[in-house]
């Protein structure tokens, strides 16, 4: 009887480290980015698993990928809920980085350049709505799980969440990296995607054209001086679509290159390789 008892609970308990094993297995979840503000994360988890972001359900890829941003000011404590295919739960805090955005302030702003005229700013409102109607489309795409690239290579201008102060009024960050190049330099693609807008005068940021690579994540390029693209067409990484240029209101030919998630306004650097160590690596080819 002791040596049945002994083998019962011999059983029972590999069975119970078996399914331990195995919960251990089903939970595992990969999260590739900065854990910072301003960035983009990338999720994998478990085909057939469900994921929540504070709360929020997150789109799943039926591969199990899904991606979620943090916002330029984030709260730097968030919570990240996985249900996994078996009904294990498992709840992953997040803790995040806060940046430093480097702030100008300037006096002496004429109202002019303060305060468009009725004119300019109902074009602007026009041009806002459209750009927020692309953002928040949702597709399949899965594209924004790729490795990205730079769409233009060169000296940085113009930094993520930079903001100017003027005549003691705070003017809205900056939520883009700049590029400097000459006009009618070629862009491309980061990575692959559909033409969701493709417009080549908007009031303050000129040639616009947005590529949306699917789950809300999409890619603006602004100040386009060209546009070789048109809605609805499909793309592939590393493929041209515009040249550089220095439309709308802007002082000098440049790329200004966004990533969003949704209408979350997010850091593209958070996705590629430094540009140092990119022109690095062009040098020595």
């Amino acid at each position: 009887m002791k040596y049945l008892t002994s083998v019962s609970l011999t059983l029972f308990s590999l069975a119970t480290t078996s399914l331990l094993i195995s919960s251990e297995v089903n939970a595992q979840v990969l999260l590739t980015g900065k854990m910072e503000q301003g960035a983009l994360i990338r999720g994998q988890v478990a085909a057939g698993s469900a994921a929540f972001l504070n709360g929020e359900e997150l789109k799943v890829t039926p591969n199990g990928d899904f991606a979620f941003g943090f916002s330029r000011d984030a709260e730097l404590n968030q919570e990240l809920k996985l249900v996994y295919p078996d009904g294990l739960t498992q709840i992953k805090p997040l803790t995040i980085l806060a940046k430093e955005y480097k702030i100008d302030r300037l006096t002496g702003i004429s109202k002019k350049i303060m305060k468009p005229d009725p004119k300019a700013q109902a074009r602007a409102a026009k041009d806002s709505k459209q750009v927020k109607a692309a953002r928040a489309l949702f597709s399949d795409k899965t594209a924004f799980s790729q490795t990205f690239i730079w769409p233009l290579t060169g000296r940085i201008s113009g930094v993520y969440g930079s903001q100017r102060v003027y005549n003691g009024k705070p003017g809205n960050p900056h939520y883009g990296v700049d590029v400097a190049a000459k006009t009618g330099t070629v862009v491309v693609a980061p990575a692959d995607g559909k033409i969701s807008l493709s417009v080549p005068d908007m009031f303050y940021s000129g040639g616009t054209i947005i590529l949306d690579h699917g789950y809300g994540v999409s890619s603006s390029f602004l100040h386009l001086s060209k546009l070789y693209v048109k809605e609805g067409q499909e793309i592939k990484q590393g493929e041209p679509i515009a040249e550089v240029g220095a439309t709308g209101r802007v002082t000098g030919p440049h790329l200004d290159w966004r990533v969003n998630w949704y209408q979350m306004r997010l850091d593209p650097v958070t996705i590629v390789p430094s540009m140092a160590s990119v022109l690095k690596q062009q040098k020595s080819q």
